[in-house]
């Protein structure tokens, strides 16, 4: 249960400035008590006289494809939170011709408003061009009046996303429109200070797009070095359907026929057509398999550690709970460089069940739940970071879900995926490959740092004007 802060009482002029309403939400958000700080500040401005917009795309007709060709990413409400955005889904040219205002643009801060209203991304410079839902608000600053940076650091701040979320309306599905946000009150200070928080925004935004290049960069490189370039880009629903076909020598393993689909034995005979060894066998003294399962004790944050499940684990800030690891399994906590997949789920296009992602560096931090394939190289010579390489790829995740087992819930098939062909380049070429992943993951947590950092300054600078 939330309590209100005996530091910080309901007034009664609080219970007049919400009309009276006598549901707690709006008391105990912090919204007003932001809200009643900000008015301590020398100078506050209105969102709406800091911006050229504050806008959503509307309902339009949404014409998915598959062939990038024809198609541009497209975010969801959730996609703005990811961490790599090699996997979002692509809408056809023609909707975003038809409705331009889909189309969102490097510095705009993009806002949540609908379902879990009010989280927070910054629109980083790989993404100009891409379309965005409509229930993602854009709020699009002067940059003649407001460094983008600092107006999304106060956004994202304690005291922007309480006042973003009161103004939700709404029984079972919560919204928020433009104009409920446009008077928002935004604290300004020495130009000094506001564009030292932006150029740390800009920085952490190069960053996670320096990041996203070197991780393509490093998928790319591993298929060339094998020398299977025409695994780059597998243009899986271009190949003709798994239809009608026929399957020998079916054993004990598996009868499955998702098992045998053809596409996926012909990519099972690519990589196995080049020098390397079995995934079971590299994993040797290593790991190839699920966490512990074990029942999770709930803890404040200063005595516990952060729980990330398989949703979480792909944003660029998981959200998950906080348990006490002291009672719980020491297998909750990953290796450095361990492959994390996926791996219950369900086989809908969007969904992450087979997606990959890496244990370094801040996310050692974390720790997992059981519905994690781990994948920890025994070999020296071959790197989780090579792995992960290739694990990225479109190639991958399509063999890891012919891989299937289950009913509702899939899983991957405890024997199959242990004879994964992998295919193994040079040493000289490994080390280079796993070289850039490191390095892609050194941008990324080097990116948060900064954007903490800015997220600070600008705290103190409120907390201290306003005392």
């Amino acid at each position: 249960m939330k309590l209100v802060s005996l530091s910080h009482p309901v007034m009664s002029d609080w219970l007049a400035d919400q009309g009276f309403r006598m549901d707690p939400s709006p008391y105990l958000s912090g919204a007003l008590e932001a809200r009643k700080l900000l008015e301590r500040l020398p100078n506050t401005v209105t969102l709406r006289d800091i911006t050229t917009g504050i806008f959503h795309a509307g309902r339009f007709s949404r014409r998915w494809i598959q062939d990038p060709d024809y198609g541009i990413p497209f975010f969801s409400s959730t996609d703005i939170l990811e961490a790599d955005f090699s996997y979002l889904p692509l809408v056809a040219n023609k909707s975003a011709a038809e409705n331009p205002r889909l189309l969102i643009k490097p510095g705009w801060t993009l806002i949540t408003r609908s379902g879990t209203v009010g989280r927070i991304a910054y629109a980083r410079p790989d993404i100009d061009g891409f379309a965005c839902s409509e229930h993602v608000l854009r709020a699009v600053p002067d940059v003649n009046r407001i460094p983008s940076g600092y107006l999304y650091t106060f956004l994202r701040s304690k005291f922007g996303v309480p006042m973003i979320a009161s103004s939700a309306y709404g029984a079972i599905i919560q919204h928020i429109e433009p104009h409920h946000i446009a008077d928002l009150p935004v604290p300004r200070f020495d130009a000094k200070l506001e564009e030292r928080i932006h150029r740390m925004v800009e920085v952490s935004a190069r960053l996670r797009a320096r990041s996203q290049a070197g991780l393509v960069a490093a998928t790319e490189d591993f298929f060339r070095s094998v020398d299977l370039p025409e695994l780059i880009d597998v243009r899986w629903h271009q190949q003709e359907r798994d239809l009608g076909f026929e399957v020998e020598e079916i054993g004990p393993t598996t009868l499955r026929a998702l098992n045998f689909a053809p596409r996926a034995r012909r990519l099972i005979a690519k990589l196995g057509s080049v020098p390397g060894k079995p995934l079971g066998e590299i994993c040797t003294g290593g790991q190839l398999g699920s966490g512990a399962r074990f029942k999770r004790i709930d803890a404040d944050p200063e005595h516990g550690v952060q729980l990330v499940g398989q949703r979480q684990g792909f944003w660029l800030r998981p959200e998950g709970r906080w348990i006490s690891a002291e009672q719980a399994p020491p297998g909750i906590f990953a290796q450095d460089e361990t492959v994390m997949i996926a791996a219950q789920g369900t086989l809908g296009e969007n969904e992450v069940f087979c997606r990959p992602l890496f244990v370094t560096g801040s996310w050692l931090n974390y720790v997992y739940t059981q519905h994690f394939l781990r994948i920890v190289s025994g070999d020296p010579e071959i790197p989780g970071a090579y792995l992960f390489a290739f694990f990225r790829s479109e190639a991958a995740f399509r063999l890891l879900r012919s891989l299937s087992v289950g009913g509702k819930q899939q899983d991957i098939h405890e024997t199959l995926r242990a004879e994964i062909p992998i295919p193994l380049a040079a040493p000289k070429a490994r080390h280079r490959i796993a070289e850039t992943v490191r390095r892609a993951y050194r941008n990324r947590d080097r990116a948060d740092v900064l954007e903490d950092q800015a997220l600070t300054l600008l705290t103190e600078a409120i907390e201290e004007a306003a005392a």
